[in-house]
């Protein structure tokens, strides 16, 4: 054999291995490499990875308990805190970064603290959740409950709905957020006379079945043939925006499946925990005025422009449209939740809204089993402030006012990753709550 015929051989077998390593790591990530202009590109260009971390779950027992995670919070960036070490008694969730797993357990056994793991890696229970979306372009025929979807199949579903029921459903726009990407919603009347029911999800970016569950509230209240929910569709106004947060859910599903707050730069920090930034005592308890928390309030009250969008489009229709009620879906722990964050003071209709919220934890428990919890928001998960359910009660006089937090359990193993097959139940237990405080409003006379 010839060298050049040699060569040519080597440069054939040399090419075909390179192809079948490309297949081979194509089938394995699931991406393309390469553009329409063929300049090849890595495979989930920068996305966060959570491979190894794990989720703790400790008991605090102790005030020293109490100081030492305090401490941790502050002074550790490789762990993300679910709330903050408050009391003695309290258990508190945590996500530690895989080279920190030694230092905590060694933390653990020293101050003698009850902890489980519920998760040794995060990262596996992300990749099944990424499994479960549908691709931009998916046909909307086969919109579900047994998927996740992006903000633009979101948003082009809403589209066929105003066109599919034109009489019916209205187009929503409240203006862009800081990405200048719009943020979207619908209004569903059979009648300009009623009283409305409004209904925010994804304030937290990472949240998916908040928006998820608001898309099935909607779908009810237009295909559902039940007497019960065609009178609800039909004597009451719905208001519906299924992610006031859009650059934060874009960034869940594009960069970091964890991130909660908006996409605005303050120097080397990104975001603003918008369900902090509400000028109802802003950044007075349950928040933080650091950047880098996961809770910062923001430079200001009402800095952001996703919060200014919503106080405007609330003051702008609070009256025109009579909104009585003012519903926040959220995830996780299980919770339906009435005013106040930031206070143990109570408020005037206390004992209606304790009464409703308890009504609707029964219509879950019926329904599915699950257990929820009902009271206000201070007395049943934690402090906060600048919240948005606080404003509208307080500044805007809507009389009920709930924040939800759906699926899971406060000791969730998954977190805010909540499995697909999950969010048709999540969703339905929702929608049965919400189907019954707003019924048991109407009857105690609330939407006259």
């Amino acid at each position: 054999m010839s060298n050049n015929m040699r060569w040519n051989k080597f440069k054939l077998l040399s090419l075909f291995i390179a192809l079948l390593t490309m297949s081979e790591a194509k089938s394995v990530t699931g991406a393309s490499f390469c553009t329409k202009d063929d300049r090849c590109v890595e495979p989930f260009k920068n996305l966060a990875r959570y491979d190894h971390y794990r989720i703790y779950n400790v008991e605090l027992d102790t005030e020293e308990h109490v100081h030492v995670f305090k401490q941790l919070e502050e002074q550790c960036d490789s762990m993300d805190f679910i709330g903050h070490a408050r009391e003695v008694g309290q258990k508190l969730s945590i996500l530690v970064a895989a080279h920190k797993v030694a230092d905590l357990a060694d933390l653990l056994e020293h101050y003698k603290v009850k902890h489980r793991i519920l998760t040794y890696n995060f990262q596996e229970k992300i990749d099944k959740n990424y499994a479960a979306v549908l691709p931009v372009g998916t046909d909307l025929s086969k919109f579900d409950w047994y998927h996740y979807y992006h903000l633009e199949t979101i948003y082009e579903w809403l589209d066929s709905l105003v066109k599919k029921y034109p009489n019916v459903v209205t187009m929503l726009d409240m203006g862009t957020s800081t990405k200048g990407v719009p943020i979207k919603g619908i209004k569903i009347s059979h009648n300009t006379a009623n009283k409305a029911v409004f209904i925010e999800a994804g304030i937290h970016a990472r949240e998916w079945i908040a928006p998820a569950a608001a898309n099935y509230i909607i779908n009810q209240l237009l295909t559902s043939t039940e007497e019960n929910v065609v009178n609800l569709a039909k004597n009451f106004n719905w208001i519906i925006f299924p992610s006031i947060n859009p650059d934060g859910y874009k960034y869940t599903f594009e960069h970091n499946r964890m991130w909660r707050k908006n996409r605005q730069l303050f120097g080397i920090n990104y975001g603003v925990d918008l369900n902090r930034n509400y000028p109802d005592h802003w950044n007075s308890t349950g928040s933080s005025s650091d950047a880098r928390r996961f809770d910062f309030a923001g430079p200001s009250a009402a800095s952001e422009v996703e919060t200014q969008r919503v106080v405007k489009f609330i003051e702008d229709n609070v009256a025109k449209e009579q909104i009585k009620a003012y519903l926040a879906l959220h995830s996780y722990s299980q919770m339906i939740m009435f005013p106040f964050g930031y206070t143990k003071d109570r408020v005037a209709n206390y004992g209606d809204l304790k009464e409703l919220g308890q009504k609707a934890t029964e219509a879950i428990k019926s329904l599915t089993g699950k257990e929820y919890v009902s009271g206000s928001i201070i007395e049943t998960i934690y402090p906060s402030s600048g919240g948005s359910m606080d404003w509208a009660y307080e500044e805007h006089k809507i009389p009920i006012a709930y924040t939800f937090e759906l699926r899971g359990p406060p000791d969730s193993q998954d977190m805010f990753i909540l499995p697909a097959e999950e969010i048709l139940p999540t969703s339905q237990e929702a929608f049965a709550a919400i189907k019954t405080i707003v019924e048991g409003a109407a009857a105690k006379g609330y939407f006259k």
